[in-house]
């Protein structure tokens, strides 16, 4: 009796047949590449953006978009003409975090606005004066100076005692961030905050213009520096020079000198380095 025939698959047939073409490649000097490197997928840096680098609490970096930067700065900046500690700009910190997270919006929850999300039904002031981060931080600083011992009570509770919020234990996730970040806009880091601001660059310098609002934000001008600026907030010499890094492009500010450190925007996504030429001491200079 004769055998009967074993069907062959398709599923075989094409194998044998992918073998014979790639032995028939090999043997005519092609050769198939059995691994690759693997792609990388991780974004691209931002464009624009500032840093911190510190030595204070969590990993000692934390970054923030430019106009965030700017609004720290100016809310660190009023709290040396407020006279307040250093634990006051924490704890504004914590409440911006919460509350707007360093944009200065022109609405929120029912008539809140600003960056402290304030209430002109709640006597905070007109929604013009709210939407200003020199009025809108002056007005937190004030009704936190009326909180007794607000200094060392928890910093969602100094929080709280201001904003009375729905939600009070909600400042408390922002508290190491805010400390970290109020270390370095008080000038207790120094050469610590650092920004870039992509391809485009303002027309024009306008410095003067910068220490005009750095007057209005400080109560006092880069040019009365002395040299010895230790204030109760912190080094009002350095928190002058974090402030015209964040608001550099504003301004059209190419370079900041402040000691022997120089930061420039060419560069600023580098951080500061040791200027070749130290500014004269008590002098913040701005190009």
């Amino acid at each position: 009796m004769p055998r009967k025939r074993r069907r062959v698959s398709a599923f075989v047939k094409i194998l044998i047949v992918m073998s014979v073409i790639c032995g028939t490649l090999v043997a005519g000097g092609y050769y198939v590449i059995t691994s690759v490197e693997p792609l990388d997928v991780s974004p691209p840096p931002p464009s624009e953006g500032c840093s911190l680098a510190t030595s204070g609490t969590g990993d000692g970096e934390s970054d923030l978009e430019p106009d965030q930067a700017a609004n720290a700065a100016t809310i660190s900046g009023v709290a040396f003409q407020e006279d307040m500690p250093r634990e006051a700009v924490t704890i504004a910190y914590a409440t911006v975090w919460q509350e707007s997270k360093f944009h200065n919006i022109e609405h929120g929850d029912r008539d809140s606005v600003g960056l402290f999300q304030q209430r002109p039904s709640q006597e905070w002031g007109e929604p013009q004066q709210l939407t200003d981060p020199i009025y809108a931080a002056t007005a937190f600083y004030e009704k936190l100076a009326e909180v007794e011992d607000y200094r060392s009570m928890p910093v969602y509770e100094a929080a709280q005692a201001v904003q009375r919020s729905a939600d009070g234990y909600a400042y408390d996730q922002h508290e190491e961030r805010s400390r970290t970040m109020a270390s370095a806009f008080t000038g207790a880091e120094g050469a610590a905050v650092s920004c870039w601001f992509g391809e485009e660059t303002p027309t024009g310098s306008d410095t003067e213009g910068a220490r005009e609002e750095m007057r209005r934000v400080f109560g006092t001008g880069p040019d009365s520096l002395t040299g010895d600026e230790e204030k109760p907030t912190g080094d009002l010499g350095w928190a002058m020079a974090s402030w015209s890094v964040a608001n550099a492009h504003e301004y059209g500010i190419t370079s900041v000198t402040y000691g022997d450190q120089r930061w420039t925007a060419e560069t600023g996504r580098d951080g500061w380095s040791e200027a070749e030429t130290p500014a004269p001491e008590g002098k913040l200079l701005l190009d």
